[in-house]
């Protein structure tokens, strides 16, 4: 193999000179933390979602502690996750001091399993929280059939799900809250950030203070709109550090005008993806299903068993392609190894799956390479 040739990343940010010259826009300003820009954002982000809120924060991470947080948990409360996820959707609920419970995933989709939900509920089952995971919704009207009727809040975790539909309305604008994630990497990509949305204008309150420490009013907002006490401020709860940045903001203003566009990318990539393995009866494609739209930020393969995964994923190295897992259960880390899961689905299906490349600039050439590499392997 060639060695010159350049090595193709899992994923990569799509960005060009309208983000750096956003970026210089916000230092000329000198406003670069909490400011109009990130206002700009909360507000052109939730039109686009068709909700009333967005409260910009600096991670998904964040976005979803403060969501919990607004539920007020006890040590005796429960909170079902699922393990094929990013640890941030689990570790939140131990910084509330709750209890995680790992619902199992479906086969398919490798969402949380509506079946599984219902098995795991209790008396002390307090919120729900489904990852569309890769960018595939949950089937939402299965869980809110279960959970709505107990008043157990659901809390969607759309990290991966920026532009995904579900039955024709965006992720975002169906649940109570819905936590975003900008990290770098993902559809609509800040280098870092996060939001929460909601219908709510108390919520919205709530999180805006939670995330600027628990003071009453940003910096920002008292400069503009106060004459005589723009210096003074109230601090009414324990909150945190948790803001969106101007400098963050200003990306994501373009990344959002781009999305759509970028998401198509995406999907007539997954398209290629599926038309040139559709002849390989040993690697199983990933699925859509009629109520979904997938903003597709993953594209995972699943393999017949571990070692041939794990040999798929020396071969493409060694083509220079990056692969990824995404991801090893979280009730397998050794943090989380002393709760009781039972979840067979999620601790056999992780040994088969692979993360293949996908972004927006991802050439067909370059994919290309992927799909060759792929289809060349013997175990």
């Amino acid at each position: 193999m060639d060695t010159e040739l350049p090595v193709i990343p899992v994923l990569k940010p799509s960005y060009d000179d309208q983000e750096i010259a956003a970026v210089a826009e916000v230092i000329r300003s000198g406003w670069v933390g909490l400011g109009p820009k990130t206002q700009e954002f909360e507000e052109k982000f939730a039109s686009y979602i068709g909700c009333d809120f967005a409260v910009g924060t600096n991670s998904g991470t964040a976005a979803l502690h403060l969501a919990l947080l607004s539920l007020q948990l006890n040590p005796e409360d429960e909170v079902i996750v699922p393990p094929i996820t990013f640890v941030s959707t689990v570790h939140v609920v131990r910084y509330c001091q709750a209890k995680p419970v790992f619902g199992d995933v479906c086969p398919d989709t490798l969402n949380i399993d509506p079946a599984d939900i219902e098995r795991k509920l209790t008396p002390r089952t307090r919120a729900v929280m489904c990852v569309h995971y890769g960018g595939h919704p949950c089937d939402l009207d299965a869980i809110l059939e279960l959970t709505e009727p107990r008043g157990i809040q659901v809390i969607e975790d759309a990290a991966h799900a920026c532009g995904a539909l579900y039955k024709g309305r965006k992720i975002g604008s169906i649940s109570e809250l819905t936590c975003f994630s900008f990290h770098a990497v993902k559809n609509l990509a800040m280098g870092e950030g996060g939001a929460i949305t909601m219908n709510s204008d108390w919520s919205a309150r709530f999180f805006r203070e939670m995330r600027w420490l628990g003071i009453t009013k940003d910096t920002y907002s008292r400069t503009v709109t106060e004459k005589v006490y723009a210096w003074r401020y109230w601090v009414d709860k324990l909150g945190y550090k948790y803001h969106l940045s101007d400098l963050a903001a200003a990306i994501g203003i373009i990344q959002l005008q781009k999305l759509e566009a970028n998401n198509a990318k995406r999907r007539a990539l997954v398209e290629r993806y599926n038309q040139a393995f559709a002849q390989c009866d040993y690697l199983e494609t990933p699925v859509e299903h009629d109520y979904a739209k997938s903003s597709w930020h993953l594209y995972v393969i699943k393999l017949p068993h571990l070692r041939w995964r794990d040999g798929l994923i020396k071969h493409l190295k060694e083509h220079r392609i990056s692969p990824g897992v995404h991801y090893y259960p979280i009730n397998l880390h050794p943090y989380y190894s002393n709760i009781k899961a039972e979840v067979p689905v999620a601790n056999a299906v992780w040994k088969r799956i692979l993360t293949l490349p996908l972004y927006p600039d991802l050439t067909y050439e370059e994919q290309d390479r992927v799909i060759d590499a792929v289809i060349s392997f013997k175990l």
